[in-house]
């Protein structure tokens, strides 16, 4: 079940003897889209790096998943379709961009953070949402952005537009490439992303 403001989420408990060890987005995601294209259920998912660990406030310790202490939670993954193409599958987030420094960006946030960026400081991967970005900003507001991103302080923006959505369709206008998890999925000119919530279990 989506958590809710101000509720708890996770319980304790070790990552389960089935479960499978990823120290980035793009070890999960590949996890994920293997079981998904199979028709199978994604296995449980240890934590030692990426945007979704930095997010759920994950500490990198492989010995804290086999322990106690550890927390398992269930999270939202996305689904992906670029134009006509087969599904994707993401647990971080999905950004549609020609470049960081000119044309419009859009990133849908499933977790908070890209890298040392708060991109999202709304975002919870087990709220049953995505954090939907859209911004076109000057040169110099780019730059302006970029400084406070670490912090989350670029929000809110009036050149950055935000939404919280289960379901997105982007129209792009030209083709614009899509990375997935920090992967290349290739180039679209439409976007279709959906939520799938509770979808993957995760310890940290």
């Amino acid at each position: 079940m989506s958590i809710r403001r101000g509720e708890t989420w996770g319980a304790p408990g070790p990552l389960p003897d089935d479960g499978v060890i990823v120290r980035s987005d793009a070890e999960a995601r590949r996890v994920v889209e293997q079981a998904m294209r199979a028709g199978e259920e994604p296995p449980p998912l240890g934590l030692l790096g990426g945007d979704l660990c930095t997010t759920l406030g994950g500490r990198g310790d492989r010995a804290r998943l086999a322990s106690d202490h550890a927390a398992r939670v269930l999270v939202d993954i996305g689904r992906a379709v670029l134009d006509d193409g087969e599904p994707q599958y993401f647990v971080a987030h999905v950004v549609a961009r020609r470049s960081w420094w000119r044309g419009r960006i859009v990133a849908v946030m499933n977790a908070a953070w890209i890298g040392d960026w708060n991109v999202a400081p709304r975002a919870h991967p087990s709220d049953g949402v995505f954090e939907v970005l859209d911004a076109d900003l000057s040169l110099g507001d780019r730059w302006k952005a970029r400084a406070r991103l670490p912090l989350g302080t670029h929000l809110p923006h009036p050149g950055i537009a935000v939404h919280r959505s289960r379901a997105v369709v982007l129209d792009l206008g030209r083709p614009t490439p899509i990375v997935l998890d920090g992967v290349d999925g290739g180039n679209a000119t439409r976007l279709r992303v959906d939520l799938l919530a509770d979808a993957l279990a995760v310890v940290v």
